[in-house]
């Protein structure tokens, strides 16, 4: 997902991250909306929004008028006078729109709403059984959703009624799948998912637009947007064991959208069996220490994965998060630093890369919601 309004071959020229072509609109509109975003409840004059993107005073003034008329922004008062007309304010209008995010994972549901600023203003859990089937998972989903969206009133809910605002839902789940499709391929102990075109089904289902991905990708984009910088990998060890990647800003999914099946590198020829297949995964190796109680294996383990990933990709940071993480947060950043601190010490290294726990644990749904609001402010993925 790039930014939001420019084709691959726009070739439009830019100004100062404005552009004033009719044809962008929405890429400008976007501009604005972020930059309004940003300045939360103070707001921003039309003046500041022009010089802060390079449009003209007039196109910012046309834009703005359009967003008001939407209701994604409103005035916020007047700015003291320097000596000319006191200058209106303007803010974005949070209630204005609202996206839903969902976590399938392998036995819980988690469902938000969120508002334009990513703010949760509701939020569901319920019980899941992945293997349960499509109709018993989709049913589950869909009335976990109508409960959330309830909260919003009559015409919550695109098609229901002229005060929709509902933009979307974001879904994230176990993969292996196809983001770009929204199809699922075999998902890790759960093969009949394989094939699968959940969002199409979820969508005819709920009536709004839906967009796929793989949770530990929701997770790392959630990071991202929440202000985590430069090349990092989020590794979520819950029911399973993934990884999200962010390099060069924007989460990375790779040529067929299958990057970060972190859990599933091989560290140990002729090792236990595996879900997927294999024998001595990361995964299989980690949770069987889990199970057996013994943390600071589990995390010497996942300390050896995150290596792998460090030395292969030369990363900035690593973000551990998951409910079974959240159980021993001490334990895992301990035992995964060690791992990274010696091998540094090997390598001459001056220093290590840092291991701490994502910021809220690596909230899965929030960053689900994420897909939908990233690209109505016009920014890349992170």
């Amino acid at each position: 997902m790039g930014v939001a309004g420019i084709g691959a071959g726009s070739g439009a020229a830019r100004v100062g991250g404005g552009v004033n072509l009719l044809a962008l609109r929405s890429h400008n509109a976007a501009l604005l909306l972020d930059l309004l975003r940003r300045a939360g409840r103070t707001g921003m004059s039309r003046l500041e929004l022009a010089e802060r993107t390079g449009l003209t005073p007039q196109a910012v003034s046309k834009i703005t008028a359009r967003l008001r008329e939407d209701g994604l922004v409103t005035d916020a008062g007047r700015q003291a006078s320097t000596g000319g007309k006191p200058r209106t304010v303007l803010r974005l209008v949070p209630e204005a729109g609202h996206a839903v995010g969902l976590h399938l994972d392998r036995d819980e549901l988690r469902v938000v709403l969120v508002d334009l600023t990513g703010a949760v203003v509701g939020e569901r859990c319920a019980p899941l059984d992945l293997g349960a089937g499509a109709d018993a998972v989709l049913d589950v989903v869909v009335a976990e959703f109508g409960e959330v969206v309830a909260e919003l009133g009559p015409g919550g809910v695109s098609g229901v009624g002229a005060g929709s605002t509902v933009l979307g839902v974001g879904v994230a789940m176990p993969g292996p799948l196809d983001h770009t499709h929204g199809v699922l391929h075999r998902v890790t102990g759960f093969p009949e998912w394989d094939g699968f075109p959940l969002r199409d089904a979820l969508a005819r289902r709920l009536g709004v637009p839906v967009v796929l991905d793989k949770d530990t990708n929701a997770a790392a984009l959630g990071l991202a947007v929440g202000g985590e910088a430069g090349a990092f990998a989020y590794l979520h060890l819950g029911t399973g064991l993934g990884a999200g990647l962010v390099l060069g800003g924007a989460v990375h999914r790779g040529s067929r959208t299958g990057a970060g099946e972190f859990g599933h590198q091989v560290i140990q020829l002729d090792g236990p069996p595996c879900s997927c297949g294999n024998r001595g995964c990361v995964e299989a190796l980690c949770l069987a220490a889990v199970a057996r109680g013994d943390v600071d294996e589990a995390a010497r383990v996942l300390g050896e994965g995150a290596a792998n990933l460090v030395g292969l990709l030369d990363i900035d940071l690593v973000l551990l998060g998951g409910r079974t993480v959240a159980a021993e947060s001490v334990r895992f950043v301990r035992g995964v630093g060690a791992v990274l601190d010696a091998r540094a010490r090997r390598e001459g290294v001056g220093s290590p890369v840092p291991v701490r726990v994502a910021s809220g644990g690596g909230r899965v749904a929030e960053g689900a919601a994420q897909l939908l609001l990233v690209p109505l402010f016009g920014r890349a993925e992170g």
